[in-house]
């Protein structure tokens, strides 16, 4: 191990993510990791990581860290007012760093949440398969918390791995976050408990995302959705799936997020498809989200069109490892399912 950063200042929320703890939901654990995968995903491959690596994921403001070693990394996610040493840091692109450099990763412009990636991966502790922060409940990452001032990050070391600081992203790969954010949604598993109304309010109004959003749930404010009856809004507990629109009592939808709990008893009127949680993972107080229905061929076409995406830049990528299988959420029979593919 090596230590390569201190932390002069650790941003508004600044904590170590990767990519969940994939399979243990069904002991109630939530899954934590990047809310953004896709960004996450490309900024590992830019520093030749494993694209299991931990990195750093960043939420409105980012810190200021002082290089302790040479290495390389990179910024995705949220376009930040970044810099190295005073002087404008690119993103989506490798970057070479020297023991004192200053980066400092200020506030971001357009999205919310940003990923710096290390060359080989940050050192924390291994808890369930992870490295991932699980606020809530004071697991993994640093201590069970976001980074303060005067914390160490260490990384991993490796005679195998060979950084490249040449990889960049080509402009068609890199993501634009909007405001005004139209989601793609599969109906269900509780649909049936909704009047012919509320179904056309989900899918006619327009929401704002509120202030009380976060790593658990998005809390959007607008137009009320209605039951079928009182009853309908009394279910017993079931699982929720990563990206399930919740509706409680008061009509006003909550889209569940990484360090969601794992049930719950709001009817859950649809679920985001996978392929547009990064969307979402990137909005912030005051956008705009839209629903519109689609079919499940609809939705695995639009995660395969995403995962050929990330395939194409892995092969560009110099020194980039081939992930090791794929991580999805699939719902059958209206029960959602944490699926891990190995590739043959």
């Amino acid at each position: 191990m090596a230590t390569a950063f201190e932390v002069l200042s650790p941003g508004f929320l600044t904590t170590v993510q990767d990519r969940g703890r994939l399979t243990y939901r069904r002991i109630g654990m939530p899954t934590a990791g990047a809310l953004d995968q896709y960004s996450f995903r490309i900024a590992n491959m830019l520093v030749g990581n494993n694209p299991l690596a931990a990195c750093l994921e960043t939420t409105y403001i980012g810190p200021t860290l002082r290089v302790l070693c040479n290495t390389v990394i990179a910024l995705t996610g949220a376009l930040c007012d970044a810099a190295i040493n005073g002087k404008p840091m690119a993103q989506w692109k490798a970057i070479k760093v020297h023991s004192g450099d200053i980066i400092s990763i200020g506030q971001a412009l357009n999205g919310v949440r940003s990923y710096l990636s290390v060359a080989c991966g940050i050192d924390v502790p291994l808890i369930m398969e992870s490295r991932s922060t699980f606020i809530r409940g004071k697991i993994g990452g640093i201590e069970g918390r976001a980074l303060k001032k005067g914390d160490e990050i260490g990384i991993f070391t490796s005679s195998d791995l060979e950084p490249c600081d040449s990889n960049a992203i080509p402009e068609p790969y890199k993501p634009t976050w909007s405001s005004d954010i139209t989601l793609r949604v599969i109906l269900g598993p509780q649909d049936n408990h909704f009047s012919e109304n509320g179904l056309a309010t989900f899918f006619n109004s327009t929401y704002t995302i509120t202030e009380e959003s976060d790593r658990m749930g998005y809390r959007l404010n607008g137009n009320g959705i209605a039951y079928v009856s009182w009853e309908a809004g009394q279910i017993i507990s079931d699982p929720i799936p990563l990206g399930a629109v919740q509706i409680p009592p008061n009509g006003q939808p909550i889209i569940t997020l990484m360090d969601a709990q794992t049930t719950g008893g709001y009817p859950k009127i649809a679920t985001i498809c996978t392929a547009d949680l990064s969307l979402i993972a990137q909005g912030k107080p005051g956008d705009k989200v839209h629903f519109t229905a689609i079919g499940n061929d609809e939705a695995v076409k639009s995660l395969r069109e995403q995962e050929q995406k990330i395939s194409i830049l892995g092969t560009m990528m110099k020194s980039h490892p081939q992930e090791d299988g794929q991580y999805f959420h699939v719902m059958v029979n209206g029960l959602p399912f944490d699926v891990w593919v190995k590739p043959e």
